[in-house]
């Protein structure tokens, strides 16, 4: 049996009226998505009316959450959005904008563009030209914030909804606390959200913030005295989807109050920065070598190894100190890049260009053996430290045998 709902007529009349769509009061109809029970319907506005009454400046929580969107960047240089720009100009009638009518926020623009915000776009500019067609689109009517959010999700699917800005949805959905933790630790900027899509110099994703703290508390369970016969090897959380290990932990409310997570992390947010701050003016692989401790490999087994060593105060403070490195780059990339082991294939680049699980296992040997003498990172250390996690994953490939043979 269907659930009655209720339709805000008044809502409805009031998109009429306000839009004045090329269907009738009489012929239009309103639909419900019987996945989410969410109120729409599809029809035809002039450009004018929709361009001087609508807004891509949208909120996914305009109540507790009014300053961060979901809405992805504008791809400016994109080549299909200037070929869409072009096409608006020679009069093309775009479709399957997708919107919410709501005067709740921002009532001078009482439609939300929630999908399709490059189509509006080039409408815009085309009308800004004279041409004033009529487009097609999907408007939602009364969404609740979980309604919102598939909305926001399943508009998106023409052109595919970046993983990142996946999890930046999810994320502002659960509420502010890992945003807001990022801002405190210095990995986010005052005010700044998480990147919607992964790229060198932006700020960091969703994913990597997970993958973090998560890794920081894996790290912590490990003994040291048990070391060499653990699989040390961090994780990277799942993007775009669910990952039950991060689920599981951001249900405890205390994360965000740890006190030595939050040192660890404003640590490592200096340690990004002296990275990025060495390599400030050059030219000669310098891009890469700025981010390189924005590498998931680096950044999950640098969180790991900080767990790790978050009861040895001394290691732990030599840990810290590999940013303050004098004359260098803090990770010393050029040795990285020079690290290599028998067992790798030809084309391997070096230590920190791939994120596999043998790479982040190799870097926690790499950190943990830094934070003995606290020296810094040479090439004699990239390759002690290649060959401790080889010996390690020999044994511990010793030990899964011993146990199938009983």
């Amino acid at each position: 049996m269907l659930k009655k709902i209720a339709i805000p007529e008044a809502v409805i009349d009031g998109f009429v009226s306000t839009f004045q769509p090329s269907e009738s009061a009489e012929v239009f109809h309103v639909f419900a998505d019987p996945r989410t029970l969410a109120l729409y319907s599809e029809c035809h506005v002039r450009a004018d009316k929709l361009v001087s009454l609508s807004t891509t400046d949208v909120p996914l929580d305009p109540e507790d959450q009014p300053d961060y969107r979901a809405n992805r960047d504008i791809v400016a240089d994109h080549t299909a959005f200037v070929a869409m720009k072009n096409d608006a100009k020679l009069r093309r009638s775009f479709s399957n904008i997708v919107t919410e009518f709501t005067t709740e926020f921002d009532a001078e623009h009482p439609l939300k563009i929630i999908g399709g915000q490059h189509r509006f776009e080039a409408i815009k500019e085309a009308l800004a030209e004279g041409i004033n067609e009529i487009h097609g689109i999907k408007v939602y009517f009364g969404l609740s914030p979980e309604q919102r959010l598939d909305a926001q999700l399943i508009s998106n699917t023409v052109i595919a909804v970046p993983t990142d800005l996946y999890d930046r949805m999810q994320e502002t959905m659960r509420g502010p606390e890992l945003r807001d933790w990022c801002q405190r630790v210095n990995l986010l900027g005052p005010s700044q959200d998480f990147a919607d899509k992964r790229q060198r110099g932006a700020q960091i994703t969703v994913s990597a913030a997970r993958t973090f703290i998560l890794n920081y508390f894996r790290g912590q369970s490990v003994a040291q005295s048990e070391f060499d016969k653990t699989d040390t090897s961090p994780k990277i959380c799942k993007s775009g989807g669910t990952d039950n290990d991060w689920e599981q932990l951001r249900s405890n409310s205390k994360i965000w109050k740890d006190a030595k997570l939050e040192t660890a992390a404003k640590e490592f947010a200096a340690f990004v920065e002296a990275q990025r701050t060495a390599f400030e003016g050059k030219k000669k692989g310098a891009l890469d070598f700025q981010e390189k401790a924005l590498n998931y490999a680096v950044l999950s087994a640098w969180a790991y190894t900080a767990g790790i060593l978050s009861t040895n105060p001394t290691r732990l403070t030599k840990h810290f100190a590999l940013k303050d490195q004098a004359g260098r780059d803090p990770l010393n990339a050029t040795a990285l890049a020079k690290g290599r082991h028998g067992t790798d294939a030809e084309n391997y680049r070096g230590l920190g260009y791939r994120t596999d699980a043998k790479e982040r296992g190799r870097f926690v040997e790499l950190f943990c053996l830094q934070a003995e003498k606290g020296d810094g990172i040479t090439a004699a250390l990239v390759d002690l430290a290649m060959k401790k996690y080889h010996a390690k994953q020999a044994v511990l490939e010793v030990q899964s045998a011993e146990k199938k043979v009983g």
